[in-house]
């Protein structure tokens, strides 16, 4: 069986407040694009976990990996013996703000509850695996609100093409959290400007992480330049926690040219073009 894991944008991500638990409430637009990890699930005696692809010598293949905590949590809600092999071909950059971990980790669960014909376990259980496993699973734009367990659908009805660029600077989660001034943030607003004008809508909100993100890896605010830089682009953000930046286009040609020449001058650079996946 293969699975497709496609990667996850925060198109807008607002801290909102931090639990006593330690846990920080988000409200974040989101969005699954169709660049991605592969997976194929195979029966096996036991678990077995490998890896290939442009990353895969950077995926641990023990139990601290996100997929085979997936295959625990999938065992252990089931009663079930872990008995699968997952090759995992790693395409997407670890630790790189777009949600390539839970992204594998949303897939497996999703193709081990068809492999072995069973339900998933509940948002609660995939929360834990970390916040954003829930909303790899959704396609379409979402909002994620709290930890990550409340997804609702949003109207964005914006169907352009991204440029993603992430400069191979791995950038800690929780490092970018602490570096964070303020923690009590406002919302996202929801107008209708949300429908009128989807991405002056879009303007509007805020990546409350770039900030914090970029005074630990200032090479963040280098890919927004040179994003920023290219004909016909409309928005340049971070997404999640970094280090990866996007850049949004309506005219494809203008977002292919615009690829070609970031990755000509930064060959050091991973430069991906994408569109939504639905």
């Amino acid at each position: 069986m293969k699975i497709f894991a496609p990667a996850k944008v925060n198109l807008a991500l607002h801290v909102t407040g931090q639990r006593a638990d330690g846990y920080h409430e988000l409200d974040s637009v989101v969005v699954l694009l169709d660049c991605g990890d592969d997976i194929e699930i195979a029966p096996h005696n036991g678990f077995k976990l490998t890896a290939d692809g442009p990353f895969g010598t950077m995926v641990p293949l023990d139990g601290s990996n996100l997929i085979a905590k997936a295959v625990d949590l999938m065992a252990q809600c089931h009663a079930k013996s872990p008995d699968v092999h997952i090759h995992l071909t790693k395409n997407l950059p670890p630790s790189s703000g777009i949600g390539g971990g839970s992204s594998d980790a949303a897939a497996t669960l999703a193709g081990v509850a068809q492999f072995w014909g069973c339900d998933l376990p509940s948002v609660a259980d995939m929360t834990r695996l970390g916040a954003d496993v829930p909303v790899c699973l959704h396609r379409g734009a979402v909002r994620m609100r709290g930890i990550g367990q409340q997804i609702d659908p949003l109207d964005w009805a914006w169907r352009g093409w991204y440029i993603l660029v992430n400069p191979g600077v791995a950038v800690s989660t929780p490092d970018v959290f602490r570096h964070l001034p303020n923690k009590n943030n406002s919302p996202l607003s929801l107008t209708d400007q949300i429908n009128t004008d989807p991405i002056g809508w879009l303007r509007n909100q805020r990546n409350d992480l770039q900030l914090p993100a970029v005074e630990i890896a200032p090479v963040i605010e280098n890919v927004l330049t040179v994003l920023s830089q290219h004909d016909h682009v409309e928005l340049v953000r971070m997404s999640g926690s970094g280090a990866t930046c996007f850049a949004l286009f309506s005219d494809h040609d203008a977002c292919q040219r615009a690829a070609s020449i970031i990755q000509r001058d930064n060959p050091q650079w991973w430069v991906a073009t994408a569109q939504r996946c639905d």
